[in-house]
């Protein structure tokens, strides 16, 4: 699988910068078919960082009512990447 087709997009919310700050976790969602080595490797290419340890989540899509009907979003993949001690990606590093 090519790296560029791996991750989809990062995920920021306030837990994930609690994260983030205090464990050097870093999430994003990244394509379904993609395994931990997949997603390390397309990390580690990208942003130039070493990723230490991954986790994969598949997110289950939340379903809600259109009219009459029930209609679910799809389920996606989530991904915890853990980067070496000292290292960070500026992409998370916003300013206000």
């Amino acid at each position: 699988m090519n790296h560029l087709d791996v991750l989809k997009g990062p995920l920021v919310t306030e837990k994930l910068d609690h994260l983030r700050e205090e464990r050097r976790i870093y999430a994003f969602e990244v394509d379904r078919r993609a395994s931990k080595i997949d997603v390390r490797a397309a990390v580690e290419k990208l942003f130039d960082v070493h990723v230490e340890d991954v986790h994969t989540l598949v997110m289950r899509g939340k379903s809600r009512r259109a009219g009459n009907k029930k209609v679910a979003r799809p389920d996606w993949k989530k991904a915890l990447v853990r980067l070496r001690e000292g290292e960070k990606i500026d992409l998370f590093e916003g300013g206000a």
